[in-house]
């Protein structure tokens, strides 16, 4: 006698967003006055839950053209990156970078899990 496979009992999967990255490109003009933006920018961080993927460190440039400085903020999805992006704290912080520095930046959804 064969028995029938045993009943699996399916669970919904969870219709998550995929998360969202802040991919910046840096060249600091002024060394000694661009803590300043890190530190302004510090609160939009903590408020939208920012986690820093990459923060600087070695690269070699295979193509193009590139900057001094990489950074890759990961965030919960790509309306929260936005959020972040426009919020008043951040914008605050963006003047203050824009003093000292130049950047390439984009927001790009990343791939749903």
């Amino acid at each position: 006698m064969v028995l029938p496979p045993p009943a699996v009992k399916e669970t919904p999967r969870e219709n998550k967003m995929p998360k969202a990255y802040w991919i910046v490109r840096v060249s600091v003009r002024d060394e000694q006055r661009y803590p300043e933006y890190l530190a302004a920018a510090g609160p939009a961080f903590q408020k939208f839950g920012a986690n820093f993927i990459v923060r600087g460190g070695q690269f070699e440039t295979m193509e193009g053209n590139a900057r001094e400085r990489n950074v890759v903020v990961e965030f919960r999805d790509r309306a929260t990156a936005f959020r972040c992006y426009q919020s008043p704290e951040y914008q605050a912080a963006r003047s203050i970078r824009q003093k000292y520095a130049d950047a390439d930046f984009i927001i790009i959804e990343g791939i749903a899990d």
